[in-house]
């Protein structure tokens, strides 16, 4: 077989894991090639064209701390930016922006085509061959690449089929090429696949929609950027709406729900259960008498919205009556219809949590093709799975992400220990130690990571560095002590605070529960305008201060397992006190430690034990 060209690695599939692990490998020194289906689709925003979101924030900021491109590309297209959950605590609150999807797929293009190392190469990988250490990939028009390492990152690609109704179309997302043959190569790997489904719903002319009836939703005027390389703020350059179902909208699902291939069983592909279709809201909560909906721009240079929740592979003239009983679109004019879409992934738990193969070294998976869902989620496993790959072609241990090390940890740790039956989601609920891993401290958390990994650039080390010395600085002053005089007794009436009988330090003040950083500076004026961004996270570090404290204890006491290592040849299968289920489980997972072990469904803390004296004696 006739090489046409040799690399260090390989990136199938240039959507946002792909060219988060393209550009990882690039970055640290790999001669890499990201190998695409369609030019036009990179880093395509194929659904809602947002950003972020309810724990999906925390994930883009993750990804940028340790050097990714997504918060980046995200901050520069923004046309709508908003911090959710603001009026709940900062452990759940997470920045979401409005994307101006066009200049999102150009800015992430030009990005790759100007880094050094990478080479952006339109083609369709047919076939994946293994030759000694080398991952061969063919392509449709017979070009054979050669790579030490290759990342698989395809996305919803493989054999997709895009469903309205009772009309299939072997697609992809929008109607793009899909992989109709790289599927039976992997399967002939020995490699497990699963029939996953998702959607995206109809996009409205915004002409046809009469906005006197909706609610209007702007942004946040006060919020920061995903990047820490943003030093601009972000402008909001549009709006969106928020409008609702009718019982009408309701009464035409219900009428054709024996034409809905969600509920029909015609679609045979899991779909997500934290974004359903409509129909399936209607029929899974029948006593809601309404449901949200909301109108999003796609782009400053088009007149399509999107109509958030209201995803549907109905049929085409169905989705117009539906779209017609929505509040403020009696008149709309769909300009693309709403479609499910079904495609192979692969069973997760066939992974290291390095995203690496365990029966193939030097392979490694990102993204949807996993079993999850969101832009955010695949960005997240790609920077991991490039970084891996980088560090496997360099003969060094790989990293792997603790739980307590960020969302990134939780994500990947909980689809290669528990796997998923379903379009795994990001949520804050699934993170224990969530106040923690706040949006607003990733970088204290991951950078210094992404360093030792070859990633962060000095640039970005020495703005962290900084920012590490002016937190430093802001803690400091506050702990000198304040005196109980008029400017004290008048801030803490003003606020229903019993006054204080002695002096004080500024930080003992922010115990105080009406009490906060800001309050305390327009009084005493300790900080600049310019310190702002750095306050909100001294503020939340005093305040919590016992919450904190509880939560690091709590991982200081899960380490102890994580870091008890189990042998990766260990014989499961010959523990007496092992329970049957649980050997079974033991020996397809083979986790890395006792704690991911204590984290395998049907593996009892029992079990654990068991296997703790054992491991011990090794």
């Amino acid at each position: 077989m006739k090489i046409t060209k040799e690399f260090d690695s390989i990136v199938i599939g240039a959507g946002h894991a792909g060219c988060e692990a393209a550009l990882a490998l690039a970055r640290t020194g790999n001669k890499t090639l990201l190998l695409t289906i369609s030019l036009d689709a990179i880093a395509f925003l194929a659904c809602n064209p947002s950003i972020g979101g309810t724990a999906k924030g925390q994930l883009v900021s993750e990804v940028d701390a340790l050097g990714g491109e997504m918060g980046i590309i995200s901050d520069r297209t923004a046309i709508q930016i908003r911090m959710l959950n603001r009026g709940k605590g900062p452990a759940v609150q997470s920045l979401r922006a409005q994307a101006d999807k066009n200049a999102y797929h150009t800015e992430m293009k030009k990005v790759l085509e100007q880094e050094k190392n990478l080479f952006v190469r339109q083609g369709e990988a047919v076939k994946i061959e293994i030759q000694d250490d080398k991952k061969l990939v063919t392509t449709s028009v017979g070009l054979v690449y050669s790579a030490k390492s290759l990342v698989f990152a395809t996305g919803v690609y493989l054999k997709s089929e895009i469903i309205i109704g009772s009309c299939r179309e072997a697609v992809g997302p929008n109607g793009f090429k899909n992989s109709s043959k790289l599927s039976d190569s992997l399967k002939e790997l020995g490699i497990k696949l699963l029939r996953f489904k998702t959607g995206t719903p109809v996009r409205i002319h915004a002409r046809s929609v009469d906005y006197s009836k909706m609610e209007l939703q702007e942004g946040d005027e006060d919020v920061f950027s995903f990047s820490y390389m943003t030093s601009e703020k972000i402008e909001n350059k549009s709006v969106c709406y928020l409008t609702y179902t009718t019982s009408t909208t309701h009464e035409i699902i219900r009428e054709n729900l024996d034409k809905a291939p969600a509920i029909s069983g015609e679609i045979k592909g899991i779909g997500p259960r934290y974004c359903p279709s409509i129909e399936t809201k209607i029929v899974r909560f029948a006593d809601k008498e309404r449901h949200q909906l909301f109108l999003e721009p796609e782009a400053l240079n088009t007149e399509e919205l999107y109509l958030q929740g209201f995803s549907t592979s109905m049929p085409a003239e169905i989705q117009n009556d539906m779209v017609h009983s929505v509040i403020g679109l009696e008149k709309a004019e769909i300009m693309r219809d709403a479609y499910a879409i079904e495609y192979d992934c692969i069973e997760p738990t066939q992974l290291k949590p390095t995203l690496e193969l365990k029966q193939i070294d030097g392979l490694f998976f990102a993204g949807q093709i996993n079993g999850t869902s969101g832009y955010e989620e695949a960005a997240a496993q790609g920077i991991i799975a490039g970084i891996n790959a980088s560090l496997y072609n360099q003969g060094k241990e790989q990293l792997v992400l603790k739980r307590s090390d960020g969302y990134i940890g939780v994500l990947i740790d909980d689809i290669v220990t528990k796997g998923t039956n379903e379009p795994y989601r990001m949520m804050t609920s699934r993170a224990e130690y969530r106040l923690l891993l706040r949006q607003d401290n990733a970088d204290m958390r991951l950078t210094e990571i992404g360093r030792r990994v070859g990633l962060v650039s000095d640039e970005r080390f020495e703005r962290f560095e900084q920012k590490k010395q002016k937190l430093q600085e802001i803690e400091e002053k506050l702990s000198e002590k304040v005196k109980v005089d008029d400017r004290l007794i008048d801030l803490f009436n003003k606020n229903n605070e019993p006054v204080p009988r002695e002096n004080m330090k500024y930080r003992d003040l922010l115990k105080r529960t009406n009490i906060d950083i800001f309050k305390i500076n327009d009084v005493y004026h300790l900080y600049d305008e310019a310190d702002k961004k750095y306050m909100e996270l001294v503020n939340i570090k005093i305040k919590y201060e016992g919450y904190l404290k509880q939560q690091q204890e709590d991982i200081e006491k899960m380490l102890r397992n994580e870091n008890v290592a189990i042998p990766e040849d260990f014989d499961y299968m010959s523990v007496k006190g092992l329970r049957e289920e649980a050997k079974e489980k033991l020996a397809k997972i083979r986790p890395l430690n006792l704690g991911q072990a204590s984290r395998i469904s049907g593996v009892s803390p029992a079990d654990v034990s068991v296997l703790s004296i054992l491991v011990k004696r090794k």
